[in-house]
Order: structure tokens, then C-alpha cells, then sequence
């Protein structure tokens, strides 16, 4: 009895030791956020540790954007053609050669050469054949425009038969059309002012032919440059100007009764005789509309 009483009392102890084993708490997992954050906390220490200092957060740099060519080469133009009025397009060029009073060469920036014919002027011939003051209205081109900055403006009509460029040529560009810009600033005025050059219209490129006509004017009442010009002719050519009954005029082509208001006119380099209408016509000259002859 006393021995199944012992019996008993063991099993009880080993019961309960057993039940205390099952009952101890089995350590709870972190939450997967806290474990993160712990990993994180755990490189940062590492990363400073590692470095022996901390370092600083770089900042994000804008971005700048270089402008392009183009943009660049646009606003230089833009700038230059402030100096012009609106709506005149201007070429700049550089005179290399004065072929005489009305013809140069020019380089323009592109470096491409160009030879150029003024626009509505006519100078006395001084190349294939001389003409009275022909050397007298290259000698003040080529003074006036050699090795110089220009600016071509150009009309309908950009070429000519020869494939000269054509283009009224201004020394400096104009800050808007109006008759003191024009005397004073474009070459091809100064020319009929200062008497080097007649009118010489040729449509479609009459822009400034009611300007030039005026200065053309302006220049005869003064007796400027050919306009006063007392020509020493030889006496073959003398008679044949006595004789003559008709009087043409080589830039228009046409002729005229010797008292005719147009004939007068006429700078002495340019005129034509004919003793007849016949010949006139057959030279290829047609009758002046005023004096009808």
C-alpha cells in the first residue's frame, strides 16, 4: 500500500512538471514593419560606422538646356533688322570691285561673290567705251563704296538678263522710308543727286522712282556733275547734232523733236542723232509720246 501510495505521488510530480514545460510561452515574431525599420536603422549604423561620418542628402541639380545654333543665329538677325523699317529686307555685303559708276562686286556673308547692278540710275559709260563724265562717276563709286559695309534691297525683279543681281544699295540701314533716309542713305539717290547718274526706270522695279525723278530734278537745277557738263565733241560729231532731226535718248529708247521738254533732258553721253523718223525706228527707237515726232 504504502508502495502504490509513492507510486502515485511520483506520476502527480512528473504530471505536473510536464504540464509547467507545455505551458511556457514560445517568444513572439516582430511585426514585419518594426523589422524594416530595424534593418534600415541597422544599415545606417553600418553605412556611418563604415565612413566614420555621416554624409549629406545631394540635392537634385536642374538641368540646363544649351541653346542651339539656330536660336543663336536668329537673334543676331533679328537684332540687325531692328535697324531697318518693317517690311525692307536687307542683304549685308562687303564691295570688293567698282566695275564702274552703276556695277560692283560684293562678297556677302555666306562669302559667295555677287555682281551688282544699281537699281533706277544710270551712270556715263567708262569701261568698253568712254562717255563723258564716265570716269569721273567710277572714280566717285569706287571712293565712295570700295572695301565699305553695304546693304542690298532688293525689288520684283531680282536679276537681270546678265544675272546681276539688282538692289538699291544703302550705306547704312534706314530706320524707315522717307525722303531724308533715302537722300542721305541710299547710294543710288546720292548718285542722281550729286549729278554722277540720270533716271534710268525699268520696270517692274520702281519702288523709288517718283524719289529718284525728284532728285534727278533737284540735280539739273544746279548744274550737278553731268548736268553742267560742257561737252567738247569733235566736229564730225558737232554737224551731225546740227543736222539732225531727231534726237534719241540710248538708256529709254526713245526719240524726240530737238525742242522737245524730254530732249533737253538727255545728258549729252546718252544722246542719239537721226537725220530721219525711218532711221530712228529702224534703230530700234520708238517716237516720244509728247512731242509726237
Amino acid at each position: 500500500m504504502k508502495k502504490l501510495i509513492a507510486v502515485s505521488v511520483m506520476l502527480i510530480l512528473i504530471a505536473g512538471l510536464l504540464a509547467a514545460c507545455g505551458n511556457e510561452a514560445a517568444p513572439t515574431p516582430p511585426a514585419a514593419g518594426k523589422t524594416a525599420e530595424a534593418a534600415s536603422n541597422a544599415q545606417h549604423v553600418e553605412a556611418v560606422s563604415s565612413s566614420g561620418s555621416k554624409q549629406p542628402k545631394q540635392e537634385q541639380q536642374p538641368t540646363v538646356e544649351k541653346p542651339a545654333a539656330g536660336d543663336k543665329i536668329e537673334q543676331v538677325t533679328s537684332t540687325e533688322n531692328e535697324k531697318a523699317e518693317e517690311g525692307i529686307e536687307l542683304i549685308k555685303a562687303k564691295v570688293t570691285k567698282a566695275v564702274d559708276g552703276d556695277t560692283v562686286y560684293v562678297k556677302l556673308e555666306s562669302d559667295k561673290e555677287e555682281k551688282v547692278r544699281f537699281i533706277g540710275v544710270d551712270t556715263p559709260e567708262s569701261t568698253t567705251k568712254v562717255e563723258p563724265y564716265g570716269k569721273e562717276a567710277t572714280a566717285y563709286t569706287k571712293s565712295k563704296l570700295l572695301n565699305k559695309d553695304v546693304w542690298l534691297e532688293l525689288d520684283v525683279q531680282e536679276r537681270d538678263k546678265y544675272g546681276r543681281l539688282l538692289a538699291y544699295v544703302w550705306l547704312s540701314p534706314p530706320t524707315k522710308e522717307s525722303d531724308e533716309e533715302i537722300r542721305t542713305k541710299m547710294f543710288n539717290a546720292v548718285l542722281l543727286l550729286e549729278g554722277y547718274a540720270q533716271v534710268m526706270t525699268v520696270p517692274p522695279n520702281v519702288k523709288y522712282a517718283e524719289y529718284f525723278r525728284k532728285y534727278q530734278q533737284e540735280a539739273m537745277e544746279k548744274s550737278a556733275g553731268l548736268w553742267g557738263l560742257e561737252v567738247k565733241e569733235e566736229k564730225p560729231a558737232f554737224s551731225q547734232a546740227v543736222s539732225a532731226s531727231y534726237i534719241g535718248n540710248k538708256n529709254s529708247k526713245k526719240f524726240h523733236l530737238p525742242d522737245c521738254q524730254w530732249t533737253e533732258k538727255i545728258a549729252p553721253g546718252n544722246r542719239v542723232y537721226f537725220k530721219s523718223r525711218d532711221e530712228a525706228i529702224k534703230a530700234g527707237y520708238e517716237p516720244c509720246k509728247v512731242c509726237k515726232p
